[in-house]
Formats: structure tokens, sequence, C-alpha cells
């Protein structure tokens, strides 16, 4: 994992702005990509901004880009900045409004997850951002 995280330090800018998506089904599970890129293979649904791109259509479009999928942003959550990574990202909360799952060279499956059972994940800040949203939404 070091080797990941040190060729991410060497490549990217100092500073990133980045968005993600927490989508729940109706049974309180939390949608979680598994990335072909990844030592730790899962994790939420997210990516970086293009120059002049608003935040709400960064999460839209990066979700359509890796699945297919279209989504709906319901409410900005939080703005964090991560410990592991040098991103402030916008998490949105965000549902499913059409399409079929289709495998990109970025993610091979989707699943959703019991939120008391989240697989190994790269960033330890995701897990923490779940159960906090989890206790934020109801």
């Amino acid at each position: 994992m070091w080797m990941h995280v040190l060729a991410i330090r060497l490549v990217r800018p100092k500073f990133r702005a980045a968005v993600a998506a927490l989508i729940f089904d109706e049974e309180g599970r939390i949608l979680l990509f598994r990335h072909t890129y990844r030592k730790f293979e899962w994790g939420l649904p997210a990516g970086g901004l293009e120059h002049r791109e608003q935040p709400v259509e960064a999460i839209v479009r990066e979700f359509f880009e890796e699945t297919d999928m279209h989504i709906q942003v319901e409410k900005l959550l939080t703005v964090v900045s991560a410990r592991e990574d040098h991103n402030l990202s916008a998490i949105y909360l965000c549902k499913i409004v059409s399409g079929e799952f289709k495998e990109s060279h970025e993610i091979s499956e989707m699943k959703y997850f019991d939120v008391h059972e989240l697989p190994a994940m790269m960033l330890t800040a995701e897990k923490e951002l779940i159960q906090w949203a989890v206790k934020e939404i109801k």
C-alpha cells in the first residue's frame, strides 16, 4: 500500500478537490465500488473535479463514467479534508435514478454493504465518514 500512496503523491498535485457520493439502499446499506487499481479494492464512488467544473456536476459525471448509470444529488452532507490524502472532498447524498451497471476500466463491481460489516478499504476516513453519515441522516 505504501508504494501506491507514494506513487499517488508523486504524480498528483499537492492538494486536490474531489467529490464522493453516499448512496444507501432501502435497507440502509451503503453502495461501494470495487476499484481495479487499489490494493484494498472497495471504496466510495468518488473522483476529482475537472477545471472549472462544479462539484455537483463532477460527482454526476464521475458516477456515469465509471458505471454508465445516472445519479441525482439530493444534498451536500459535508466537506472534509482527508488525513491519508491531500484532498478537500465534497460529500453528497445521492440516489441512482437510471441505467444498468457496466464495468469500466476503473470499476469492476458495485455492491451494497451493511454499514457495520464494511470490507477492507484503502482509506480509514471513508469508513469513518460512512459511520458519521448513518447517524447524521437519521
